[in-house]
Formats: C-alpha cells, sequence, structure tokens
C-alpha cells in the first residue's frame, strides 16, 4: 500500500520536475520581482550530510563557513552554513544549516511515508543507474524504494518513462531521487 502511494507522489513530482528540467528563464517581460533561491535543511552532522549531496549525488560545494554571532547571555552561537549547486548558481541551491551551539532540538515525530508539513526533495539524476550504489550507502541514509521504472501516462497519449527511487537522508527528510528515461512532459502534449 505505501508502495503505491510513494509511487504516485513520486510520479506526479517526477513529472513537475521534468517540466522544470527543460525549463528555459521567464522573458523579461513576464518576471516578478521574487525568485525561489535555495532550500536550507537544517542537519545535525554537515560531513555526513555532504557524504550524500555532495560525494554521492555530486552536488557542488560554493560556500562553507562557519558562522558565529553573540548571544544576550554572552555565549556565542556558532553555525555551519554550506551551500551546494547543480547546474544553476542563483536557483535550485540546496543549503546544509548545522547548529553547533547551542544545538537545536530533534523533531519527535516520525512518520513511515510523507505527511503533510514534510518536505520532498524531488533530485533529477541522469546518471541515477552508475550513482545508486554509493547514495545507498551514504552514511545514514535509509532506502524506502529502490530505484524502479515507472510509465506514467502522457497527456496526449504515450508515457513517460521514469526510473524512481526514495530516500530518507541522514536527518529524515525524504528524497526522490529520479531519472527521467523518456522527454519529459511539456505543454505540447496537450
Amino acid at each position: 500500500m505505501i508502495r503505491n502511494r510513494n509511487q504516485f507522489l513520486a510520479g506526479a513530482l517526477a513529472l513537475a520536475a521534468s517540466v522544470t528540467a527543460c525549463a528555459a528563464p521567464v522573458a523579461d517581460e513576464a518576471r516578478i520581482p521574487v525568485d525561489v533561491r535555495r532550500t536550507t535543511l537544517l542537519v545535525n552532522d554537515t560531513d555526513k550530510s555532504l557524504a550524500l549531496y555532495r560525494d554521492a549525488l555530486g552536488l557542488t560545494v560554493i560556500y562553507d563557513q562557519l558562522i558565529e554571532s553573540p548571544m544576550e547571555n554572552g555565549e556565542t552561537r556558532s553555525r555551519r552554513l554550506v551551500l551546494l549547486q547543480a547546474n544553476d548558481d542563483f536557483i535550485g541551491v540546496l543549503g546544509l544549516l548545522e547548529y553547533i551551539h547551542p544545538k537545536k532540538p530533534q523533531r519527535q515525530d516520525h512518520f513511515d511515508e510523507p505527511v503533510p508539513g514534510d518536505h520532498l526533495i524531488d533530485i533529477n539524476a541522469s546518471d541515477l543507474d552508475t550513482r545508486w550504489e554509493a547514495v545507498e550507502a551514504s552514511p545514514g541514509v535509509t532506502v524506502v524504494d529502490a530505484p524502479e521504472r515507472v510509465a506514467y501516462p502522457r497527456a496526449g497519449g504515450g508515457v513517460i518513462r521514469v526510473n524512481v527511487s526514495m530516500i530518507r537522508d541522514p536527518d529524515g527528510y525524504w528524497l526522490e531521487i529520479n531519472q527521467l528515461l523518456d522527454a519529459p512532459a511539456s505543454a505540447e502534449d496537450d
């Protein structure tokens, strides 16, 4: 049962992601003054997270700094922020933020499937077949669904084949790591 829900969710997100996979910049006359630049994940161990995002998935570190600031009690707040990019350095950047001092409390609830309020990050890896072993072996990763080929209906007929997988990263974030095997969904499908 969970597998079918995950496949449905994966399919919907894979199709949505496929549209952005072939996206072009918005024309100047259609631009709005807002961009979504990055998603930042709060993590317990930056190095453990880097083993997945940098080493296994191949994202490039573009920023890695210790940030310190004074606190009202006289102590120093200490955080490490790492920014990683895939193919664009302005949008789609992934941040890893570790609170070193003081430590943050840990989330207590845990569900076996994504639920409202969870984050689900969809990553397209055109080389998932060769990258999967490193993803699976990353410390703290929980494999929910190993890659499986799924065919989603194309609006105008035919199918979009996607190699679909789902994991939880070392901090419990849900990640779909998918590989498009056909042309992505587009407006021409209708």
